[in-house]
């Protein structure tokens, strides 16, 4: 699932590309992507972006009269491409603009499931369609997080997931700050004491820095991700296995070394399976 540091990129390469040349068409866009009817995303023809802002996991492309937002979600598997003209597009797509000249602004979506979502609002609307967001991640700092970690009690891993407390962060991101921090995934925030809360708002800022400028220079999930994705490997600072956790929505990755004092964590659906 593309996080900050992947939305943060995008953000910057398509800031100026979208406000280049007024919109000449608008859709086709699939109907479950198409999160609103009323404007009808036609009212975007003839209009133009004033360029590619961000909040959390979202784009968000305000016109420059200041009339409309439009914002957009890309869930697990969604995309977002900008073609210029002449440029080779994918033949299908869940949402796509046209700009004058020819470029176009495009969203794919793999999978039967479409997940990935548009919407186009007004822009106290799109404030209200964000307002449950927590603040966000990056720069987020140490005495900011400390009232978030003590507001109440969660496992780590999930709080830093949740986008009501922190925006930006999801599953491979999580699994990369806390490594970093040397927390434990199941370690309580509430737990959490002074020098523990300033290691994680120290891991989230140079985690996602580190993640944002190698996707900047197009690196794969490969050379990005040094914990998430990387069972068996060894971890890169102590050479222990990386470890895993496996849900059904997500997994969690981990070395035993460097975050739970060489204790190996329940893997629950391996445990379920072998009743």
């Amino acid at each position: 699932m593309p996080e900050l540091p992947e939305m943060e990129a995008w953000r910057r390469q398509l800031d100026g590309p979208v406000a280049a040349f007024p919109i000449a068409k608008a859709g086709p866009a699939h109907i479950a992507t198409l999160k609103t009817f009323d404007p009808p995303i036609a009212a975007l023809e003839g209009r133009r972006f004033r360029g590619a802002e961000r909040r959390g996991k979202r784009l968000l492309f305000p016109t420059d009269d200041g009339e409309l937002v439009l914002v957009v979600h890309l869930m697990t598997a969604g995309r977002l491409r900008f073609v210029d003209a002449g440029g080779k597009a994918p033949k299908s797509s869940a949402f796509r603009l046209e700009f004058s000249g020819g470029a176009q602004l495009i969203l794919t979506e793999a999978g039967k499931k479409k997940r990935a979502g548009v919407w186009l609002l007004a822009p106290e609307a799109a404030r209200e369609e964000l307002a449950h967001l927590g603040p966000e991640a990056l720069g987020l700092g140490s005495e900011q997080l400390g009232e978030i970690v003590h507001g109440e009690s969660r496992r780590l891993h999930a709080l830093l997931r949740n986008q009501h407390l922190i925006a930006g962060i999801g599953r491979a991101w999580a699994n990369e700050i806390l490594h970093t921090a040397k927390l434990s995934p199941y370690a309580l925030s509430s737990d959490l004491d002074e020098e523990e809360i300033e290691r994680l708002a120290a891991a989230i800022d140079s985690e996602l820095e580190r993640g944002l400028e190698l996707r900047a220079q197009g690196a794969s999930d490969d050379k990005t991700y040094r914990v998430h994705r990387k069972l068996g490997e060894p971890c890169h600072v102590c050479g222990t296995p990386i470890a895993q956790v496996d849900f059904e929505e997500h997994t969690i990755f981990y070395c035993p070394s460097c975050q739970t004092g060489g204790r190996v964590l329940k893997d629950r659906r391996l445990s379920r399976l072998l009743r």
